[in-house]
């Protein structure tokens, strides 16, 4: 049953959808073309000329038809635009997820909204416009991949999943020491890692099924905000990495296949926890 809600979820979708395909035809054209590359917290957290003028495309293409809904954007909080979610109707955007993928040619890019009501999630849209992928979920309604329902796999033990892992581009020794630990644990106990590059895209994988297990520490909402509900409407667990409730402005997310994977997994790992947004 679809939940109630100020906004017309089902028109929200239709407009992002429409909105993001616009988009993507500009990430499709740019991505093989040479980039003017800025760097903003460190030496390697990139930001391009596409990803500001996607967002702009995206944000105001929505403020056009709800001119009172609030946006958190990567782009325009990176530019000193710092919106607190509250109980509004909140779009938290990025629109190039996997820059430093996009600089380099590599197809793992992705633009994700997520709708946040009540500082609960009701709506994710996850599109990678390389591979013409396009994952969307509404609370209650389930979760889909260009039109085909999705779920997430069986696997319920670490010893029989493929987990997701980033290295992150926060670069102090303390974060790359627990990053390096779990990775450890990970490879050593674990079916299989990967890294995709992109945290839309891993946790898109995991509501997909590709992927059984992605944690991350040191995110931001617009990574996360999609992909959360896109993962729990296939069928997934959203969970913060130290076992207890996710929540979207801690930067941390833990995405899993069942329950009984995503509470084997916060025991065994190092913690870390940065700033809020």
């Amino acid at each position: 049953m679809a939940p109630t809600c100020s906004v017309n979820l089902h028109e929200c979708l239709d407009l992002v959808t429409r909105l993001s395909r616009q988009a993507g035809k500009l990430i499709r054209t740019r991505i093989r073309q040479k980039k003017t590359i800025e760097t903003k917290a460190t030496s390697i957290d990139f930001v391009t000329e596409t990803d500001q003028e996607v967002e702009k495309m995206l944000i105001e293409g929505i403020r056009q038809k709800y001119p009172t809904h609030k946006f958190i954007g990567e782009e325009s909080f990176a530019a000193g635009i710092k919106e607190k979610l509250t109980s509004e109707p909140t779009w938290v955007i990025d629109p190039v997820d996997g820059t430093t993928n996009f600089v380099h040619g590599y197809p793992n890019v992705c633009i994700s909204i997520g709708l946040v009501v009540d500082c609960e999630a009701q709506l994710g849209v996850i599109f990678n416009p390389i591979l013409d992928m396009f994952f969307r979920a509404i609370k209650g309604e389930g979760a889909y991949l260009n039109d085909e329902p999705i779920t997430v796999s069986s696997s319920k033990c670490l010893s029989d999943s493929l987990v997701s892992v980033e290295h992150g581009s926060i670069r102090t020794d303390e974060f790359r020491s627990i990053v390096s630990h779990n990775i450890g644990y990970f490879a050593k106990h674990a079916h299989g890692i990967r890294s995709g590059g992109s945290a839309a895209w891993n946790l898109a994988m995991v509501a997909k099924g590709a992927c059984d297990l992605y944690v991350e520490m040191g995110l931001h909402a617009w990574d996360m905000a999609a992909g959360n509900i896109i993962v729990r409407e296939a069928g997934g667990v959203v969970i913060d990495p130290a076992g207890g409730e996710f929540q979207l402005m801690n930067r941390r997310i833990l995405a899993a296949s069942s329950k009984e994977l995503a509470n084997e997994i916060p025991s065994n790992l190092k913690q870390y926890y940065p700033e809020h947004d």
